[in-house]
């Protein structure tokens, strides 16, 4: 029953601690894959009485994709996820609104932690914790990656002045969408986001 909690519908993309809930489940892979190719040296060690056999050379092959979960757990570490106040008074504007929670995009210069994104059509509005976000270049990183998936005219607000973003969202409930062109820019988001 403890781990249904733990890998419950947080562990989404886009949904509240989602960070967080990434963070148990990397370092439990990690741990289980490591696991896994120390169990099968030590098995291959005690069948044979030295280390140049076959169960040798498939650990030392399993802790390839154990260091690779081992950099995913760094990687998540990194990162907090949306500050469980600013959560509970987003919660209360962003009814009707969809909202992705935890988003991080990289590039090769630098990330960028949005706490929130609320998307309608064409619309992007998002809120960042950290009051030194550095708005204009994420503006031209994501506005780039949207119009290189046929994104076009797509707007980009991020807030870090949590009332502020809250009084968009109220405003935003009043704007006609289109629900593909949101989905659309959504499932873009989501696939460039860690």
């Amino acid at each position: 029953m403890q781990i249904k909690r733990l890998f419950s519908t947080d562990g989404v993309k886009g949904t509240r601690n989602y960070v967080n809930t990434q963070k148990k489940y990397e370092v439990i892979r990690t741990l289980l894959y490591f696991g896994i190719s120390l169990s099968l040296f030590a098995a291959g060690y005690i069948q044979t009485g030295s280390r140049g056999n076959l169960l040798s050379i498939v650990a030392v092959l399993g802790c390839l994709p154990a260091s690779k979960s081992a950099v995913g757990s760094i990687m998540f570490f990194r990162f907090q996820s949306c500050p469980e106040q600013a959560a509970l008074e987003i919660e209360r504007h962003s009814q009707g609104l969809n909202c992705l929670y935890d988003m991080v995009f990289t590039s090769y210069k630098k990330n960028y932690v949005i706490s929130h994104l609320t998307v309608c059509g064409n619309t992007v509005c998002g809120f960042s914790d950290n009051s030194k976000f550095e708005e204009n270049e994420f503006y031209r990183h994501i506005g780039d990656i949207l119009k290189m998936d046929g994104h076009k005219n797509v707007t980009v607000k991020i807030f870090t002045n949590l009332s502020r973003y809250t009084e968009r969202l109220e405003q935003m409930k009043t704007l006609e969408t289109d629900e593909r062109e949101t989905a659309a820019v959504i499932a873009t988001l989501k696939s460039v986001a860690l």
